[in-house]
């Protein structure tokens, strides 16, 4: 997380937002690869290794995060207890994949920019119209196409990727950059998504994901501690838990009363 990928996903945003904006036919003409006028159309749409890989990548993304969401639950149901993983990487992966595909992707993009999908536009079989990728006035009206979510959630897992020992960290880059991209290929193939979609599904995700790595580990003025962490969770649960103890302490003394 330098100012290397940075650079590097900036000047993707701007090479396909401006070569797509110039000309959006492009998107139309890649999507066409996938279809087949004669026969079902997205055939991959009902192919069942397809929906086994997306099937995948949801339980993939899904296995990665749960041990942070599981290390929080445990430190909120037990304030005194140490941490099960590092209390950055809690708050990163959480506050990351809560940022890019959940309120991103999917809240922000998906239900507020009207592109409809490939499979619903006329140019492929749909009644709907076509719009490039910075239109968001299509007739989508919810759950629309721009961006892809499960390819931000899978392009999410470059989060634990930046978090692997520098020895392994190009590798896991790698991996979750392949990750990425096989999602999106398949959506695309369904004619879940057009090229744009997964591309800034992509980019939008890593642009978030690098920030908050800046503001906890790379920023002076903001980083923090993983006791730091450690010491904030405790401080907001240690009030209920100990109302808590107060009130099975009462109930005991009232059961042994009776």
């Amino acid at each position: 997380m330098n100012r290397t990928g940075l650079l590097i996903a900036l000047a993707i945003a701007t090479i396909v937002g401006l070569v797509f904006g110039i000309d959006p036919a492009l998107d139309l003409k890649i999507e066409a690869t996938f279809f087949d006028p004669h026969g079902i159309g997205f055939w991959v749409r009902v192919d069942p290794v397809s929906n086994w890989v997306r099937t995948l990548g949801i339980w993939t993304v899904t296995a990665i995060v749960a041990p942070a969401f599981l290390a929080l639950a445990c430190k909120l149901i037990q304030p005194r207890r140490k941490l099960l993983m590092s209390g950055r990487a809690i708050m990163f992966l959480i506050a990351t994949i809560a940022l890019a595909p959940g309120l991103v992707t999917n809240v922000i993009l998906k239900d507020n920019w009207g592109r409809s999908r490939p499979i619903d536009v006329k140019e492929f079989g749909g009644d709907e119209r076509f719009v490039p990728w910075w239109d968001p006035r299509g007739d989508c009206p919810k759950n629309c196409s721009f961006v892809s979510g499960e390819a931000s959630g899978a392009f999410w897992t470059l989060a634990p990727a930046a978090l692997t020992p520098p020895a392994w960290r190009a590798v896991a880059y790698g991996t979750a950059f392949v990750f990425g991209t096989v999602i999106g290929l398949v959506r695309m193939a369904g004619g879940g998504h057009f090229f744009t979609d997964t591309v800034f599904a992509g980019v939008f995700t890593f642009l978030i994901i690098w920030a908050v790595h800046g503001l906890l580990y790379r920023w002076r003025a903001t980083r923090v501690t993983d006791e730091a962490v450690e010491h904030a969770i405790e401080w907001i649960a240690l009030p209920g838990y100990t109302a808590l103890e107060r009130l099975f302490a009462r109930l005991r003394g009232g059961l042994k009363s009776l």
